[in-house]
């Protein structure tokens, strides 16, 4: 199937609903029957027959359907929010006494959820470098039945070579589970390179408006069928109708809005890897990035994040250099129509992450749909009033998390 058919036409049988060329919002939670015999048979196959919207709800499978395509998977399902998908990914394949392997500094929710929340269950994560694959093999043990992924990080963007972790994590009986959500199936299809599933948050690109919360996991339809009955209905964090239809709004134009993304924060990127006041850019596709080869085997393009490391004195210098800015947006999420910085400062008194590594002088940036220029042109009136350290900033090559 063609890009273009499945934004546009996969799973949209328009005579179902009066040939309308948007198809409508199922904005029901329950379905109703005219015999029991009918009742009985939706209840007998509510995956797949409109029965309770916390189940099967026909908008919801519209989506499913062109997700499983996009990521060439035979199934997906979705989820109120991109955590809850991670959760249920995760959560299918443990029981007590399990083990996991994960990539270093992954999304901060994950990072709680492996090392918080399910060690009261029993089951144990070790941490691993993702740069080098063999990493993976020497922490697998007997018990570990996941390996998971995100790549590139979200804060530094280090990327896993997935062919090769996949190879790793079948050999030893490992599902290999992928955040996809920086790439998108666009950019990147980690189940062709022998991933199990993949996760999104669809919050971000796949939605695009910044209007939607949601989540993801593409997979094979045994391994969908089982979540279905088990982590899906019965934990219930199940994706409402609206926002899925925002998020199949969101994926028409998916393949423009990643193109100019990606060609937008190349362009900021690079300008800001060549300024003097800048110590380094976090950037897969700057050709001196160390991992610049990887990142063109297995992705197709870059997109429009990356973090800057800036040469200034102190925390209110830095402060002083964002609260300056006036076209780009102090926000969390990415994706979206606009352009996003999160600086590192931001965190200094929180308490969910007053423990992240987070140097002082790091913002993650997200490159919207604006013009590049004029966000260049931003960057450069406050760069011009940032107070430069004496001495590069001491970050010690910390990789840092989403």
């Amino acid at each position: 199937m063609d890009l273009s058919f499945i934004l546009n036409e996969l799973g949209e049988e328009r005579e179902m609903y009066a040939n309308a060329t948007v198809p409508p919002i199922f904005q029901t939670g329950n379905f109703g029957f005219r015999t029991v015999a009918q009742m009985r048979h939706a209840l007998k196959n509510e995956s797949s027959v409109p029965f309770y919207s916390r189940g099967f709800n026909p908008t919801l499978d519209l989506l499913n359907q062109k997700m499983a395509a996009l990521e060439g998977a035979e199934a997906a399902l979705s989820f109120a929010s991109g955590t809850a998908a991670l959760a249920a990914a995760i959560m299918l394949h443990v029981k007590a006494g399990d083990h996991i392997v994960c990539v270093k500094k992954p999304y901060s929710w994950t990072n709680k959820l492996l090392t918080l929340y399910l060690p009261r269950f029993g089951v144990t994560t070790t941490m691993v470098d993702g740069i080098d694959p063999e990493n993976f093999r020497a922490a697998i043990q007997p018990n570990t039945k996941v390996v998971y992924l995100e790549t590139p990080n979200s804060f530094t963007f280090e990327q896993q070579d997935i062919a090769a972790v996949a190879a790793i994590a079948k050999a030893h009986g490992a599902a290999l589970i992928v955040d996809n959500s920086y790439a998108t199936p666009l950019f990147q299809q980690p189940i062709l390179l022998g991933a199990d599933m993949t996760i999104h948050s669809a919050t971000k690109y796949l939605g695009g408006h910044s209007d939607a919360l949601g989540g993801v996991v593409c997979g094979s339809r045994a391994d969908m069928e089982k979540m279905f009955a088990s982590e899906y209905m019965t934990i219930g964090g199940v994706m409402a109708p609206f926002n899925a239809w925002l998020i199949l709004r969101g994926l028409r134009t998916l393949s423009l809005r990643m193109e100019r993304v990606a060609q937008s924060g190349q362009l900021v990127a690079e300008f800001l890897a060549g300024h003097p006041k800048v110590e380094h850019v976090y950037y897969p596709f700057l050709p001196t990035d160390p991992q610049y080869e990887l990142a063109k085997k297995q992705m197709k393009n870059g997109a429009g994040q990356f973090s800057a490391v800036f040469r200034a004195t102190d925390q209110a210098a830095m402060e002083k250099f964002c609260d300056s800015m006036k076209r780009f947006v102090l926000g969390a999420s990415w994706g979206g129509y606009e352009s996003l910085m999160f600086p590192a400062c931001t965190l200094a008194d929180s308490a969910n992450y007053s423990n992240a590594p987070f140097p002082f002088n790091l913002i993650r940036f997200y490159i919207g749909l604006e013009e590049p220029q004029a966000l260049i042109e931003d960057l450069a009136q406050a760069l011009a009033g940032l107070e430069q350290a004496l001495e590069p900033a001491k970050t010690g090559g910390t990789r840092l998390v989403r």
